[in-house]
């Protein structure tokens, strides 16, 4: 059983924000519609009769850009998706008619941080490397934590330390690093409610080997009904040494959407 957040310690606690800024030309899957910001009106384009003016702009995105969360319904195996849902019958031009990312229940409860580049003492885990289940069960013992049913779960790889050098995160020629099926089923025996990473994908993408499987997708979305959270920016959480906080995750509700951008929070207690 997890343990209980003792919530009267989080008056004083640090805020860490996992999401990475979204921008034109940031780091993302080649697979989906890059993200494009302008402004649409600019100062003084129109002016009030007492002299004020305004701004604003247009936002172009697709679901699975930036820190995002992942629908149920983004994948299918054998055409079908969680549940033994035939996909073709859920999906049309309008979106999912189930399993869309508007059916995701905000979450807020205990998140623990699985920190993979303490046990292997690097500050980045090495492109293509695969997080196996060994691994986890060894970041959990480090951390002096029990993951628990219900629990978010993120894992560190350090790999959001390279955002700012597009080619070198998406990792399309040296792969990333990410978990692999015997971790994912490690995420699914222990019953979590949603697992996170730094990587475009969760998924460990070996070099040049590109999306071109996603099993681990297929382990979490489409047999255990667990919602991935992706592009997460967890080295500042991991250099504070946090192992379980509160963690609030509450992504943009786009009705029929198959994933949707989201600005996860971590609340860590004070010592």
């Amino acid at each position: 059983m997890s343990s209980p957040i003792d919530f009267t310690a989080l008056a004083g606690a640090r805020q860490f924000d996992l999401a990475q800024p979204m921008k034109n030309g940031m780091p993302q899957s080649p697979n989906h519609p890059p993200f494009r910001m302008i402004l649409e009106r600019r100062h003084g384009d129109m002016v009030r009769s007492d002299g004020g003016s305004a701004s604003n702009e247009v936002i172009i995105t697709g679901g699975h850009v930036g820190t995002h969360v992942d629908a149920l319904g983004h994948v299918s195996q054998d055409g079908l998706v969680y549940g033994g849902i035939k996909a073709e019958s859920i999906q049309s031009h309008l979106g999912l008619s189930e399993h869309g990312i508007d059916t995701f229940t905000p979450f807020v409860g205990r998140g623990v941080l699985l920190d993979i580049t303490k046990i292997k003492g690097v500050a980045t885990l090495e492109p293509g490397y695969g997080v196996t289940a060994d691994d986890l069960q060894a970041a959990e013992d480090a951390a002096g934590v029990r993951v628990g049913a219900g629990d978010a779960v993120l894992i560190g790889t350090g790999w959001s330390r390279l955002w700012d050098d597009r080619p070198a995160f998406q990792g399309l020629d040296s792969g990333v690093p990410g978990p692999d099926v015997s971790a994912a089923q490690w995420l699914r025996d222990r019953q979590v409610a949603v697992a996170g990473g730094e990587t475009i994908a969760f998924e460990q993408l070996k070099p040049g080997a590109g999306h071109a499987t996603l099993p681990v997708h297929r382990v979490l979305l489409v047999d255990a009904g667990i919602n991935i959270i992706e592009t997460m920016r967890l080295h500042e959480l991991i250099d504070a040494g946090a192992t379980e906080f509160l963690f609030v995750l509450a992504p943009i509700r786009v009705v029929g959407a198959t994933g949707a951008p989201v600005r996860p929070l971590a609340l860590v207690p004070g010592s």
